[in-house]
């Protein structure tokens, strides 16, 4: 009994060092007339079809989201890699922007990357 509590704890152990929520470790944004070109550039241990990171969000300081770009495919042997998002329209005024990464396992990351705008 002792020796399948302790495969159980270390399962456990390993499953949770191996939890790895995607991460936004860079996002450019560039003015293109009235509309705005996001390109983000996100980290995760993709492994295949059954688990990586499935697309991000753009949201405004309230947490109304502005835009989503879905990524179509898992990014094993490219990482980090950046994908963009063009054509978004903000609302007037709107100073700064926050990006969330998704995974298709995890849901959402629990953390967004603060982008200021620059007018």
């Amino acid at each position: 009994m002792k020796q399948i509590s302790l495969i159980l704890s270390a399962l456990a152990l390993a499953s949770a060092a191996s939890a790895h929520e995607p991460k936004v470790l860079d996002v450019k944004v560039e003015k293109s007339g009235m509309a705005w070109r996001v390109d983000v550039t996100v980290e995760h241990p993709d492994s295949g079809w059954e688990h990586y990171v499935d697309g991000w969000e753009v949201l405004d300081n309230a947490g109304n989201r502005l835009g989503y770009r879905i990524l179509h495919h898992p990014h094993v042997n490219e990482q980090p890699f950046t994908r963009s998002l063009t054509n978004l329209s903000l609302p007037d005024g709107t100073r700064e922007i926050f990006v969330r990464p998704h995974c298709s396992v995890d849901g959402w990351a629990g953390d967004t990357l603060r982008v200021t705008l620059e007018p």
